[in-house]
């Protein structure tokens, strides 16, 4: 059985073709930097033990043309891997927000389409593209069962405490407004490899997970459950991101439309597209804003700053939540990439027992890897997520279920 994982980002599109059987990918994509320069797809296909790579530089509008593109990467007589769409079975899609309707995977009806479309205003960035993959897939494989997996899942353990807003009652019980978390895909499947790496049960395991992408978040997980995590309601909170502001004072929505006149929906532009490292540097990738830092930009500097601050305070306020920390965990494209990011976010953290290796650090390999210091309390591990896999695996017993 084959099953194709589709991942769109807001700048992004992942995908990989499983053989369920083995549970072995076939191929392995990424579409990057839609909308931006120096668009390109990486395609990597698996034969007899062997990989071959092609990228093709090509400009890349938007969603539809990037997944048209890797529809015709799967079936290309050199690099493709299937003959025909009718080979492939199901269809696994990240789904960012799942809202009150949605708690776990879903196969994907009309039905369900429509009650995502609802929830775009909870996630303006990533729901549209989600559900763009999924109209583009529905008609380039009409004979596979689409299947929905959602990023608020893995959240649906935090206790009342930390899901509840500090607003009266009947807003969550008539309107469903709580934190909901996101990137539960990615913090569930790095948060069992961290406790196979450590030899620990997973339910004796204290982690901390840094998802840091363009969408950044960090979840403490006391024996793989979510106990809390940074984005909340909807992923605009938490941690600053490359175009979204992350945690800010109320008030200042508030003060932008009462005494600047600003309209609603300029404000949601603003907070969700710019702001982040591309309001305070004028980009949104972290590899153009360390290149500019490198060369004595201020304004990079100042995003970076901003950047690894609120990193590093939310791994002190996780610390107290967890009050035993096994291993804190970089993930993700930033936090799998960059030392500086890490050096950064955990210095002066020592006392916590977060020691960082900084030789260990600058390590350029891709593996799961430890870069924290022998003696170090707490293992810094940096952990390559897979949430395709762990999508493959939702999407087999969705339909496998059904």
């Amino acid at each position: 059985m084959k099953i194709l994982v589709i991942n769109s980002g807001s700048s992004s599109i992942k995908y990989q073709l499983f053989e369920m059987d083995k549970k072995a990918a076939l191929t392995t994509g990424l579409v990057e930097r839609i909308g931006l320069d120096g668009s390109r797809i990486k395609h990597k296909i698996f034969r007899n033990g062997d990989a071959a790579e092609v990228i093709k530089e090509i400009p890349i509008k938007n969603h539809q043309q990037g997944l048209e593109r890797v529809a015709e990467l799967l079936m290309d007589s050199e690099v493709g891997v299937i003959e025909s769409p009718a080979e492939i079975a199901a269809v696994g899609h990240r789904t960012v927000h799942g809202g009150e309707r949605f708690n776990s995977t879903t196969i994907i009806t009309d039905e369900v389409v429509a009650k995502m479309r609802e929830l775009i205003p909870l996630a303006p960035l990533h729901n549209p593209a989600n559900l763009e993959g999924i109209e583009v897939a529905r008609q380039i494989f009409p004979q596979a069962t689409q299947v929905a997996v959602f990023d608020t899942a893995f959240h649906q353990t935090m206790p009342a405490a930390a899901y509840r807003y500090a607003i009266p009652n009947n807003y969550y019980t008539e309107h469903g407004i709580r934190a909901y978390g996101f990137h539960g895909t990615s913090h569930l499947f790095v948060s069992k490899a961290a406790a196979e790496y450590l030899g620990k049960p997973v339910a004796d395991t204290n982690v901390i997970t840094a998802h840091l992408g363009n969408g950044c978040s960090i979840t403490a997980i006391r024996g793989g459950r979510s106990v809390d995590t940074s984005m909340g309601f909807s992923p605009l909170p938490g941690l600053m991101m490359g175009t979204r502001s992350g945690d800010i004072d109320p008030a200042i929505i508030y003060y932008l439309g009462t005494k600047l006149g600003m309209p609603l929906a300029d404000i949601d532009k603003l907070l969700n597209k710019q702001s982040g490292l591309l309001g305070v540097s004028g980009n949104s990738d972290l590899r153009d804003i360390e290149a500019r830092q490198a060369s004595g930009d201020a304004e990079a500097q100042l995003a970076l700053d901003m950047y690894t601050y609120r990193i590093k305070k939310y791994i002190g306020a996780y610390v107290a939540v967890l009050g035993r920390v096994d291993a804190l965990v970089f993930t993700a494209g930033v936090g799998e990439n960059s030392p500086y990011v890490r050096q950064h976010s955990c210095a002066g953290l020592e006392n916590m027992g977060i020691k960082l290796d900084a030789a260990k650090n600058r390590s350029d390999s891709r593996a799961l890897r430890e870069i924290s210091t022998a003696d170090s309390p707490v293992k810094v591990l940096v952990v390559p997520t897979n949430e395709e896999l762990e999508i493959a695996n939702q999407t087999l017993a969705a339909i496998t279920q059904n």
